[in-house]
């Protein structure tokens, strides 16, 4: 995948402010430094970049914008919410609904708060997709809550790719900043029109306080045409919480990293992931949560439904500093195979440098029981019907977990619909 396209777009559309400008030109020559991933970075060693490079993505160049009735057929029922509403990477005003403490920040009418906001730590200043988002992006949400602040309602973040006349690239930028003691919850969904060729490369960056908590569901359910790269980066205070539902069902080829630093004592983070592939979609998720101080804790169960030839990966790595006594860290993935063109990867990870803590860790792999097909079969349910209950049960876990009925309503629905359509195999 050529890095020409990406220096065209950046000189194209110059930032007025210098220091903006800095930034962004240092970004775009460590992502040209640096290369694209190979199946030799250990990283990337089971997600190739060769169906992505094929593609040609070029970056978007104009704005698009959504009709109501398109923005309506987008939208979960019950989910009525305020929301920043996101086409093709740049904010389409007229579809949002911004509450106080969210607030939109363009590239070339930036504030200072970027200054400070948009650097990362060194472990990602080579990441060639964060790179290219910092250097590219034009709109940038920017969720910002004072000490003991608390949003009454979630708010909905809603990133819509609709078709172009050639495969195109969309870079979005969001920055939550929650105070002391300030509490949100954050619904993060990525849809696309039928049709819409294009790659999604998305930075969330997170910075909590001391006692603060972040909910943060984040579904992706983009078109099966669609290339997608999410990056999250979560910095964790005292006695702060992150709470994530990661949902993964769209795409052709999707990746994404989470990464969490619990920085201090009493910090806390789980994670909850889903994932379902089939045909030949192909679903990484890479999760790092580093304990870097004592009596810190963690929880991670990510499951995956995969079926025809979909191909999914799974690294989880916890890292357990020297001095991080009194850790606590438990972390599972669960895999449920429906053919044999389907395959997984997974590998999780324990890294312990310190004594006196507490931490587990493993994975599975199976098949639907034959002894549960037989007897749903035998009380009068076809094949089909009886697959799509045990599967739905095998996710219902991670489902039913969810903190908002509206969207764990509307994720059962589009489970139950995929799983109607898996083509794996059932025997009589």
């Amino acid at each position: 995948m050529s890095m020409a396209p990406y220096r065209e777009a950046f000189a194209a559309y110059p930032t007025p402010q210098a220091w903006v400008q800095t930034i962004k030109e240092a970004a775009l020559q460590r992502a040209s430094a640096s290369g694209y991933p190979t199946t030799r970075d250990e990283a990337w060693k089971y997600t190739s970049m060769a169906a992505l490079e094929k593609r040609g993505f070029k970056p978007v160049a104009s704005e698009a914008k959504l009709d109501t009735a398109e923005l309506a057929s987008l939208l979960i029922p019950g989910l009525d919410y305020p929301r920043a509403v996101f086409v093709n990477g740049r904010f389409d005003a007229k579809s949002s609904r911004l509450p106080k403490g969210i607030r939109i920040v363009s590239a070339r009418a930036a504030d200072e708060s970027l200054r400070t906001l948009l650097p990362v730590s060194k472990l990602w200043e080579d990441d060639v997709f964060l790179n290219l988002n910092t250097a590219l992006f034009q709109d940038a949400l920017m969720l910002e809550l004072s000490a003991d602040t608390r949003l009454d309602v979630p708010f909905e973040l809603l990133h819509v790719s609709v078709p172009g006349s050639e495969p195109a690239s969309h870079q979005l930028r969001c920055i939550v900043k929650l105070g002391t003691h300030a509490d949100a919850t954050l619904v993060e969904r990525y849809v696309g029109l039928a049709g819409a060729k294009h790659l999604t490369n998305s930075v969330v960056q997170v910075h909590l306080d001391a006692g603060a908590k972040l909910t943060h569901l984040r579904l992706q359910d983009e078109d099966t045409q669609g290339f997608h790269v999410g990056r999250i980066l979560v910095q964790q205070a005292a006695d702060s919480s992150y709470i994530s539902h990661n949902v993964q069902i769209g795409a052709a080829w999707s990746r994404l990293d989470l990464a969490v630093d619990l920085e201090a004592a009493g910090a806390h983070a789980e994670l909850n992931g889903l994932y379902a592939v089939n045909d030949q979609q192909h679903v990484d998720n890479h999760t790092s949560i580093k304990h870097a101080a004592p009596h810190t804790t963690s929880r991670e169960l990510y499951r995956g439904i995969l079926d025809g030839h979909g191909r999914a990966v799974f690294n989880g790595k916890v890292q357990v500093a020297k001095h991080a006594v009194k850790t606590d860290s438990a972390q599972a993935n669960h895999n449920l195979l429906l053919s044999p063109g389907a395959e997984i990867d997974t590998k999780p990870e324990l890294e312990i440098y310190a004594d006196d803590v507490k931490c587990a860790h493993g994975a599975t792999i199976g098949q639907l029981d034959e002894q549960q097909l037989f007897y749903l079969r035998s009380r009068g349910l076809d094949a089909d019907a009886a697959r799509v209950l045990l599967v739905g049960a095998f996710a219902e876990r991670l489902v039913s977990a969810l903190p908002l009925p509206a969207v764990a309503a509307h994720l059962r629905q589009r489970l139950g619909a995929s799983i109607r359509q898996l083509n794996g195999p059932v025997k009589p």
